[in-house]
């Protein structure tokens, strides 16, 4: 066999081996990532525990790149802290050289095992936990599956000439070999994916155990560089913890490096095999990082957070975009026509903060993270920043002297901004409550119920559209238009409700699942659908359209 067909074969190898890993690492997230992760943050606080966590972690996702990342975020967002969150990544890196330690066994039964069983579950049911249980299942044959090609795709190299010739230049040059492997695990973005590479070939007699050792090394210096490659773009503080570990990996590597080359220690109690020799030394190498991490994460920290410190851009001055302009002039108080035309600018501006967030809190039901939820929650600390200030100042244009027609639209204006602050509360405090429980549970709606929210949804905001131009335009007969979409939303909200009950009486598991939450939105959409038409009623009011709470006929 030709050297390109054993490299093409070896290469098709290494490309099913990343290809399950990342397929097996998908599922897990799919199925169980909002659980794990839920679970990683109540246990950071504790050193112990957040070792034991991320290898745990590692384990389940096949990646310690994937934790680093995770715990990183967390760490920017201020849920953990950074030292306990560097100790986390540092035992998912343990967690990950367990799982080479698990790949190295005979499991060659489990290929057919795993494949049968998973496209089976995979294709026999549309439930989306069971589904993705059978990809990780595939994805676990598959990675099995792999290595033994690797192990074949490189059987043939052992009559290669130029192979031993490679393999005695390299064993020469630890640095380069060092770097190389470092190089190759950054390509690969798996360190698990590199060290099971190297295996296999010692495990054919092609590398041995001095030079593997090296290699296992430079892997791990590449499987730092990778977290860190990746979080690049992301705010400088979820930058610190993935920096943290590559300051703590690339170290201790190096360290480990400079023993091997100037005191060639004794390798015999790693092992009986050249294999083992190299899965216990990755393990006993990472152990020992996440050991004297408990002491020094906290310095390690710190050192990273200088460094990125460092790079971070120096803080610009406010955009003129950015920036926060009051229309609540004081000098206008005296005139009182001028001065509610002020308010009326102002409240204008909470309409369109309140529209945003409308807009954005249901997209928080498909996919939520952090920084979404603090930008929401920034808009409606605005919001009360806002009304705050405009009642204050209406106040003091009520101290005047003011027509019957100007205190009757200061009151209107007080009212207005009084719902908006109430819409933005409900927002806020009722339906991100339903996005946090809707993620740490890991459910889904079902595809009618998602619809029937959508639509409800898309009513409520074309209702809060013409609820703010009433309150510029006063136009009775927009005004007559929201009060009559509240009626057509409450028989919508009736429909819905029972669709939703039929499907809990038919069994529909996502239905049982998210009961509470579908209907608990359906509810405060509508209390926000009801707080923004009873903006119409002093427009209607003042025209005699009105019949108590209800609109006339006609």
């Amino acid at each position: 066999m030709s050297g390109s067909v054993v490299l093409l074969h070896l290469a098709g190898a290494v490309a099913l081996l990343l290809f399950a890993t990342r397929m097996v690492r998908t599922g897990v997230e799919r199925a169980y990532g909002d659980v794990l992760r839920h679970r990683l943050r109540s246990v950071l606080r504790n050193p112990v525990l957040a070792i034991l966590a991320g290898a745990a972690l590692a384990i389940c996702l096949q990646s310690a790149t994937a934790v680093a990342l995770l715990v990183g975020s967390f760490s920017g967002a201020g849920i953990v802290g950074g030292t306990s969150g560097l100790l986390a990544v540092l035992g998912a890196d343990v967690g990950s050289a367990l799982v080479v330690k698990l790949l190295s066994f005979d499991l060659s039964l489990l290929v057919p095992l795993c494949l049968a069983a998973g496209t089976a579950m995979f294709m026999a049911t549309e439930r989306r936990d069971w589904r993705q249980f059978g990809r990780i299942l595939v994805g676990v044959g598959l990675l099995i599956l792999s290595l033994r090609m690797i192990g074949e795709a490189s059987e043939p190299l052992r009559e290669s000439p130029i192979l031993p010739v490679v393999v005695n230049y390299l064993s020469s040059d630890p640095v380069t070999a060092f770097l190389l492997a470092a190089i190759m695990t950054w390509l690969f973005h798996s360190s698990v994916a590199a060290i099971l590479l190297v295996v296999a070939l010692a495990a054919r007699g092609l590398i041995p155990v001095e030079l593997g050792l090296v290699l296992v090394l430079g892997a791990n210096l590449g499987g730092g560089v990778i977290a860190v490659m990746l979080s690049r773009a992301a705010i400088p503080k979820a930058r610190i913890v993935p920096l943290g570990n590559l300051i703590m990996r690339g170290t201790g590597a190096l360290a480990a490096l400079l023993v091997l080359i100037f005191f060639a220690p004794p390798l015999d109690w790693l092992g009986a095999t050249v294999p083992d020799q190299l899965i216990h030394g990755h393990i006993a190498f990472n152990l020992m990082l996440a050991l004297l991490g408990i002491p020094l994460a906290g310095l390690v920290h710190r050192l990273a957070g200088r460094i990125v410190a460092l790079g971070a851009p120096e803080a610009q001055p406010a955009s003129l975009a950015a920036t926060e302009l009051s229309a609540l002039d004081e000098a206008a108080l005296d005139t009182p026509s001028q001065a509610l035309a002020n308010a009326t600018r102002e409240v204008v501006r909470v309409c369109e903060t309140v529209e945003i967030m409308l807009q954005r809190i249901i997209e928080l039901y498909v996919e939520a993270d952090q920084d979404k939820i603090n930008a929401l929650s920034a808009l409606d600390d605005r919001v009360d920043r806002k009304h705050a200030a405009i009642k204050l100042y209406l106040a003091k244009v009520t101290s005047r002297t003011l027509s019957e027609a100007d205190a009757l639209r200061c009151q209107e204006l007080i009212g207005a901004c009084v719902k908006l602050e109430q819409v933005g509360d409900i927002i806020v405090r009722n339906m991100l409550v339903h996005v946090q429980k809707k993620f740490d549970r890991g459910l889904e709606f079902t595809e009618q119920g998602w619809r029937e929210l959508t639509a409800f949804h898309t009513s409520v905001v074309a209702n809060a559209k013409l609820a703010f131009n009433v309150l510029v335009s006063r136009d009775s007969e927009t005004a007559r238009q929201l009060v009559r979409e509240k009626d057509r939303l409450r028989d919508l909200e009736k429909r819905s409700s029972q669709s939703h009950f039929e499907r809990l009486r038919e069994g529909t598991a996502k239905s049982v699942e998210t009961s509470s939450i579908h209907l608990d939105t359906i509810r405060d959409l509508k209390q926000i659908n009801s707080l923004l038409a009873s903006m119409a009623y002093p427009v209607l009011e003042e025209r005699g359209l009105l019949s108590g709470s209800r609109l006339k006929a006609g």
